[in-house]
């Protein structure tokens, strides 16, 4: 009998190459592939409901995949975890209906993206955070993130390879951004955002152009000028990989 099965995984992206399988070199799904191998005997490619980049890190990357092994899906938590590298945990496993998939099923998704701005970082946090202790106006950054909330086309944010960010079916870069925050949260000033999808790079180039805002680069009015302009040019530079993280992934049901 063929289950389709869904993981909720947790990850320190720093060690790895991103989310897609790559020859010679270290990638979170070829590494749960190999681990599904060695629990299950089965050749799979588990399929995420995104790719992170190399550096990015995760809280609730779901994942799915199909296999004839009988092992329950709770056993496989465990099991996943005993042969996975500790910088990889499946949080939880369970079956799901056949049509189910982590990446076309997923209606919205939020990411964390977060600035560590003391004088010093610690080095526990260093390789979670951007460190960036310089002078900047955080009312203008929480002002200018709420701009971007609503229906935009997203090419200024978007990679050079925007096809990368898209889902099967689309054919443009227009995204629904439900919510658009950005707060202090102690030592570290932290933005939040939810949308219906992410194109490649599109969190980071946004963090990077609100950075810009808080230095005074920029005006909280640039930013609906540089969503108008379509145009990658027109944004800020991309904010480094190890402040972001993927909170989770929403779905209308857990198909089954």
């Amino acid at each position: 009998m063929i289950r389709n099965l869904k993981l909720t995984l947790a990850y320190d992206g720093t060690d790895f190459s991103g989310w897609q399988v790559q020859p010679d070199v270290p990638t979170i799904q070829g590494t749960l592939a190999s681990a599904i191998g060695r629990v299950t005997g089965e050749s799979v490619l588990p399929q995420g409901s995104g790719r992170t980049d190399a550096g990015v890190h995760a809280l609730g990357q779901v994942v799915t995949f199909t296999t004839a092994s009988p092992i329950p899906a709770e056993n496989l938590v465990k099991a996943l975890n005993d042969v996975l590298p500790d910088a990889i945990r499946v949080l939880d496993a369970t079956e799901v209906s056949a049509d189910f998939h982590a990446r076309t099923s997923a209606r919205a998704k939020t990411y964390r993206y977060r600035i560590f701005r003391e004088r010093i970082c610690p080095p526990s946090l260093t390789r979670y955070v951007w460190h960036f202790p310089y002078p900047l106006d955080e009312e203008a950054i929480q002002r200018g993130a709420a701009v971007i909330r609503g229906d935009h086309d997203f090419t200024s944010f978007a990679a050079v390879d925007p096809e990368r960010g898209r889902k099967a079916g689309e054919n443009s870069n227009v995204r629904t951004i439900f919510s658009s925050v950005s707060e202090r949260c102690g030592e570290e000033f932290v933005y939040t955002v939810r949308g219906n999808g992410f194109l490649h790079h599109m969190v980071r180039n946004l963090v990077g152009t609100f950075v810009l805002v808080g230095k005074g680069s920029l005006r909280v009015e640039d930013i609906a000028r540089i969503l108008e302009a379509r145009d990658r040019s027109a944004a800020g530079a991309t904010a480094p990989a190890r402040g972001l993280w993927l909170v989770n992934v929403e779905y209308e049901t857990s198909g089954a």
